[in-house]
């Protein structure tokens, strides 16, 4: 993937601090609660409530690395590139649709959080918050991709000097993931989905939710898709990276690892097959109107 040297974004707030804790509980502690949410298929709501109750409440304001490592400078400008590339895209697409994009702000930090919907922690993994209009990523979540979700890396020779993350593509898929939640929140199909979802019974909540999941991979391609006809940033490989991010964060396939079998009932993400079908659709369309999860 082809990154260095094109526009970065201004809205990214570095919040990233130096060996921080949350209520007591360490780093190590809120990763593996957060591969124990991914791999049982526990609601993010309960880990995080589950998370809260063992911290004390009071969590430090991370700030910006006061000597940020080569790594770091690096993570940093690659999160800003991609948001970037996120921004001019959607921009472009609401023009078209004859509206005005607002982007959201990226939050970088580590460890924990203040967020617009509460406390956020690592545990929670990447998310978007409708409340302040922001994505919130704890960059560790590019390591824990590779080493303990076994998200691969790179299928081609990547700009990123670390080697210890997954491929570069990967993480660009799971950032606009999270900014295509922010699109469906612009267009209201959020508040509808939750609207349904209090009407709802467990199993069809989870399957509203699966839907919205699926639409924000399939925004993901649609970004994908616009971004490699505007700056022809796309390396032989790059899909191939998305493709086994998708598989691998798959309700069924995170199931399956961790127990040996899937309870459908409980998927909130859906299906690797789903989760690599939507992507794929919208990167093959580059259209807005081909990403209907709903029909």
């Amino acid at each position: 993937m082809r990154w260095k040297g094109r526009r970065e974004s201004d809205n990214v707030e570095d919040r990233r601090g130096g060996g921080v804790k949350a209520g007591g509980i360490s780093i190590l502690g809120l990763v593996v609660a957060f591969i124990a949410w991914k791999f049982f298929g526990v609601d993010p709501q309960q880990a995080y409530q589950a998370t809260k109750q063992v911290t004390s409440g009071n969590v430090s304001q991370n700030t910006a690395p006061a000597n940020a490592t080569p790594e770091q400078q690096e993570t940093a400008s690659f999160v800003k590139t991609v948001l970037a590339d996120t921004e001019d895209t959607w921009k472009q697409v609401f023009i078209q649709q004859g509206a005005q994009y607002t982007p959201p702000k990226l939050v970088m930090f580590s460890g924990a959080v203040q967020s617009g919907c509460g406390t956020a922690e690592s545990a929670m993994g990447p998310f978007y918050c409708p409340a302040d209009q922001k994505v919130y990523i704890d960059t560790q979540f590019f390591k824990d991709m590779r080493q303990q979700m076994g998200i691969s890396g790179e299928k081609n020779q990547s700009e990123l000097s670390a080697q210890d993350e997954a491929g570069d593509f990967a993480q660009a898929y799971v950032i606009a993931h999270e900014v295509g939640h922010h699109i469906q929140n612009l267009l209201g199909i959020s508040s509808q989905v939750q609207q349904a979802r209090q009407r709802a019974n467990q199993a069809q909540g989870n399957q509203l939710s699966v839907r919205l999941e699926l639409q924000a991979d399939c925004l993901a391609g649609v970004w994908a898709n616009r971004t490699q006809q505007r700056t022809q940033f796309l390396e032989q490989g790059d899909i191939e990276e998305a493709m086994d991010a998708a598989e691998k964060i798959g309700d069924d396939y995170l199931q399956k690892k961790a127990r040996g079998y899937a309870v459908p009932d409980s998927f909130t993400h859906g299906t690797s097959q789903q989760r690599m079908q939507w992507f794929n659709t919208g990167m093959k369309s580059g259209d807005i109107n081909s990403c209907d999860t709903f029909k």
